[in-house]
């Protein structure tokens, strides 16, 4: 490993690793506990392939299902939200709380939708 000289120059606490710096990521759609349970069926599947293949054919078929169902609930809830969070108002009005919760669900939509068409 090289030394890095800007880096021991900073003060202490300000050693941050290039992943510490960015931006978070958008937030998961399905809860890290969810995502484990799926995971977990799918490695399952995986390390009895060899000794009981269309068992774990049907474990992994199980887990795809299950992470579809629950990515669809996931979005329809996300979607309710954001609904709520605009329908209600009156795009006519012109207030800027207004204007700004048009923009921030707009925003949200768009993001979901590129997340989705990314998959």
């Amino acid at each position: 490993m090289m030394y890095d000289q800007t880096r021991a120059q900073q003060p202490a606490g300000q050693n941050r690793t290039p992943s510490e710096r960015r931006t978070p990521g958008p937030e998961p759609l399905l809860p890290s506990s969810e995502r484990d349970k799926v995971l977990q069926r799918l490695r399952h599947a995986l390390n009895t392939f060899a000794d009981t293949p269309r068992d774990a054919l049907e474990e992994a078929e199980s887990a795809y299902d299950e992470a579809t169902a629950q990515l669809v609930t996931a979005l329809a809830a996300r979607r309710d939200l954001l609904r709520a969070a605009w329908a209600d108002q009156d795009p006519e009005s012109g207030s800027e709380s207004d204007s700004e919760e048009f923009r921030n669900a707009l925003r949200q939509y768009r993001e979901i939708t590129q997340r989705l068409l990314q998959l």
